[in-house]
């Protein structure tokens, strides 16, 4: 069984193809359950994020992983698995791996080293542990993944200036109106990301932040959070978001909803109570869109969307800290592998000591049926000699063993002991369970962008 990763990211797809492929928060369990439901896949998460769509699966076989996987990702977007192959990434084995952990330190996020990836790694985590999708491969691949990406970001400066989608978002908006200072912000959406841009806009200043939010309680407690640190806030809801469209300067949506929120026709007529020489900012990070894109056509309306991010951040020039990051990354792959290798053969291990004590209670079995009229003590005193001379002859080699196994190429190690010693396969304490069949020296090993090129 392997660590397999399909998914699609602001590097390989339009903003268009990943909104079909989003999936909504009530809707994780449901397409956790059906991915394992495939008989390729034994443990599954789901990571589905505002620029990336990603299944971590542990397979049985790559191809058959793969045709399973994005058969549930193409079904959740009401495609056919061909309309998605060009936008796909696939990652294998130790590949895999890495990817995930870039993942984690923010190597691989529209803005690099954006913190937030983390919280929403581990929430993914939790929904598939939750769901009863996560097995120990991917319990220890997800533990060791949050590590690394903490790691990553105490020990690099990657994320000094706090940047994140939701930054650069506002930041556009700063430039557009000449400074948030004292300016009224409408935050539609309480959630994660709505949280994250009341910090960003009590950070810079603003004057008055409004929060619409489905949820009542949630709106409010958002709100009261703005309040004890000197924000003036207050909460509303969403029906009311005509009156807060006319009155605002900027508007930042991140619902979570799968339909359009904000409506052109709603927003036209919020405009008509509003001088039509003040400008208005709208930020739609929601993924599918919150705002209806016909927005950016009304006069005195700038829309900064995933779309004017993703062009002008995918190819943004990275730095020491980047390069730093990258090298954190290599060792952790790389000790992750060894450490997987190592404990592949440590059932093999087991096995063979396991024969040798039955070997040796045999023979002093034997030994009993032979010479019944031995002394105990003595007959003890044989027993201990011949066991520690087992041990001892076992010794060097079970330790040399795990430490080839854990170098690439060693799983060899652990089929030469079975051949050596007669140790029979076909039994589970005899044979190790590899993670990853297929890990290698390499981390880049098994990595694919288009799945075109492996069918």
């Amino acid at each position: 069984m392997s660590v397999l990763v399909v998914g699609l990211s602001h590097r390989t797809a339009p903003v268009p193809v990943l909104e079909r492929v989003t999936v909504a928060e009530p809707d994780l369990g449901k397409v956790l359950d059906e991915l394992l439901r495939c008989p390729g896949v034994s443990e599954a998460m789901l990571l589905s994020t505002c620029n990336r769509v990603e299944v971590y699966a542990v397979v049985e076989t790559f191809h058959g992983g793969m045709n399973d996987v994005v058969g549930v990702l193409a079904a959740q977007a009401g495609a056919e698995p061909t309309e998605l192959f060009e936008h796909l990434y696939v990652h294998y084995a130790a590949a895999a791996v890495e990817h995930v952990f870039r993942v984690a330190g923010g190597l691989d996020s529209m803005v690099v080293g954006e913190a937030q990836i983390l919280g929403q790694l581990r929430s993914a985590y939790t929904t598939a542990d939750g769901a009863g999708t996560v097995g120990r491969t991917l319990h220890e691949l997800a533990q060791n993944a949050l590590r690394v990406g903490k790691r990553v970001h105490t020990e690099t400066g990657i994320d000094h200036a706090g940047a994140s989608v939701v930054s650069e978002a506002l930041s556009d908006a700063e430039t557009e109106l000449g400074g948030l200072a004292g300016r009224r912000a409408l935050v539609v959406g309480a959630g994660s990301m709505g949280g994250l841009a009341t910090a960003h806009l009590r950070r810079a200043g603003i004057g008055e932040v409004v929060i619409a939010n489905r949820t009542a309680a949630n709106g409010a407690r958002l709100a009261q959070s703005l309040i004890a640190e000197g924000v003036p806030a207050s909460s509303v809801d969403l029906v009311e978001l005509r009156s807060e469209l006319a009155d605002a300067d900027v508007v930042f949506a991140c619902t979570g909803s799968m339909e359009t929120v904000v409506g052109v026709e709603l927003l036209a007529s919020a405009l008509l109570d509003r001088d039509p020489s003040r400008p208005l900012v709208v930020c739609d990070l929601g993924l599918p869109k919150d705002v209806d894109p016909a927005a950016a056509d009304l006069a005195g309306v700038t829309v900064v969307d995933l779309e004017t991010l993703q062009r002008r951040l995918t190819d943004a020039p990275t730095g020491q800290d980047a390069a730093r990051a990258t090298e954190i990354i290599g060792e952790e792959v790389r000790g992750y592998l060894a450490g997987q290798r190592s404990a592949e053969v440590t059932p093999t291990v087991t096995a063979l000591r396991k024969r040798a004590a039955e070997v040796v209670d045999a023979e002093l079995l034997r030994l009993d049926t032979r010479l019944p009229e031995l002394d105990a003590a003595v007959r003890g005193e044989l027993a201990k000699t011949v066991r520690r001379v087992v041990d001892k002859l076992l010794h060097t080699p079970t330790v040399r063993v795990k430490e080839l196994a854990s170098a690439p190429g060693g799983a060899g190690y652990a089929e030469a002991l079975r051949e050596l010693f007669g140790l029979d396969p076909q039994t589970p304490n005899a044979v190790s369970q590899p993670h990853m069949t297929q890990a290698t020296g390499d981390p880049l090993a098994g990595s694919r962008t288009n799945t075109g090129e492996k069918r």
